[in-house]
């Protein structure tokens, strides 16, 4: 009966689609769509696409051989389910008609209807609606496949399909409606989050550590990443993408776009180097792998902040998160924590020092639409306290929430793989597939 469960979930979905066509397209008076705009979003969108399978690369050529392609597979398979659970009620979730601030109801755009024509989101009103919807499709995909790097060569391939829907609507919609929404908790309190540092890093973050101390730790820990040049390739791939990932929340193609893709590339350039340069001044060889983690922290810490700071506070952002994420990487090793790919130290720590940077660096001069104020560095305290006591509240919100869903999951379906499964290796045992 529970092989049946997915299919027969499909099926229903599909039939749907015939009793909710949602044809209809509104024509809006005194339109503001601006062709530019449109074409720079269209570009974006698929740019953070290209992030989800870059990931599966960069998390891929980590692990050992016989766990590649199920690692992969992981992130691979959230474009396709968060896609389906995005159309029917997960945009609704997100940026539906506002409930008590912190999630939308699922009717408002219920199987994508009144998504079609000319009507557009209020905060993006020189775009499509139905284009916004698809832009914030790919950070919704994107976030849960940030987790799998936690517990790689260890979890069902069933039970996560499951952890990953539950997540979805009960930890990234929430948050990114509080976030995002005009309406929504945290954005009414001032809360800058430019890109996803706090909706996307900090909750996949917190999902990670959650996740790697329930399932606990491998039976065998060391071990030689498969492909390195994977990595590479993922890392290259990433940083591309994230050019739409910052760029493209501008929600147009102009000045604030412009900056935000500078600060983009300055950040992760320079935690590339400062990952590099530390670990040469701790004794180590420099590897392609840890100036790979270093790019990739820099763009997760400047994420929050790409369209609130000038340039040269994003080389510090890119510095500092390189050197805190590295030092809670060399921690995590000497703790019984078994994060298989460092989600935590990189993802989770890279945003919470980016949100707290934002904090300390955003400045109105950069961008108008922060009424919140200027951060610490500018001599004004509002916003960076403001930032330290969201913190403390999303980090609680995403860990405990994600603890409980694993718990949950667990009960409808074990998440851990049997020894001789994991002995075996989950391309093996979970897909009957070699590299």
């Amino acid at each position: 009966m529970k092989k049946t469960v997915p299919f027969l979930a499909l099926l229903l979905v599909a039939i749907l689609c015939f009793i909710f066509p949602n044809g209809n397209v509104l024509e809006v008076k005194d339109t503001q769509i601006d062709t530019g705009d449109t074409a720079w979003l269209l570009v974006s969108t698929a740019l953070v696409l290209l992030m989800t399978p870059g990931l599966a690369f960069f998390y891929g050529g980590m692990v050992r051989k016989k766990n590649v392609i199920s690692t992969m597979l992981q992130s691979f398979v959230c474009m396709g389910l968060i896609t389906v659970l995005w159309m029917v009620f997960g945009f609704s979730l997100a940026f539906g008609e506002d409930i008590g601030g912190i999630i939308g109801d699922p009717s408002t755009f219920f199987m994508m209807k009144d998504t079609l024509g000319l009507a557009s989101w209020s905060l993006m009103p020189t775009v499509p609606l139905v284009l916004f919807a698809m832009f914030q499709l790919k950070f919704a995909v994107i976030t849960p496949a940030l987790i799998t790097g936690a517990f790689a060569e260890r979890i069902k391939f069933n039970s996560y399909l499951i952890f990953l829907c539950l997540f979805m609507v009960f930890i990234y919609t929430p948050l990114a409606h509080a976030t995002w929404h005009p309406e929504g908790l945290l954005f009414g309190l001032g809360v800058l989050d430019f890109a996803g540092g706090t909706v996307v890093h900090m909750s996949a973050g917190w999902a990670a550590l959650a996740a790697a101390l329930f399932l606990k730790k491998r039976n065998e820990i060391d071990h030689t990443p498969a492909r390195i040049s994977y990595v590479i390739l993922g890392t290259g791939l990433l940083w591309f993408g994230w050019f739409g990932f910052n760029a493209g929340s501008a929600g147009g193609a102009g000045v604030l776009a412009a900056t935000a893709l500078a600060t983009t590339t300055t950040a992760s350039a320079a935690a590339a180097m400062a990952w590099v340069f530390f670990d040469m001044m701790r004794g180590k060889k420099p590897t392609a792998v840890g100036a790979c983690i270093g790019a990739v922290v820099g763009l997760v810490a400047i994420t929050p902040a790409a369209g609130f700071v000038t340039i040269t506070s994003s080389l510090i952002i890119g510095f500092v998160a390189a050197i805190v994420s590295n030092l809670v990487v060399i921690w995590r090793t000497r703790t019984n924590i078994d994060d298989t790919l460092d989600v935590f130290p990189c993802h989770g720590v890279g945003g919470m020092v980016g949100m707290i940077l934002t904090g300390v660096f955003a400045s109105q001069n950069v961008n108008a639409a922060n009424t919140t104020g200027n951060g610490l560095f500018y001599g004004e305290t509002k916003l960076f306290l403001l930032h330290l006591a969201t913190l403390v509240g999303v980090s609680i919100f995403a860990f405990v929430g994600s603890y409980l869903l694993l718990l949950i999951t667990n009960l409808i379906l074990p998440l851990r793989v049997s020894e001789e499964e994991e002995t075996h290796g989950l391309d093996i045992s979970q897909h009957s597939e070699e590299l």
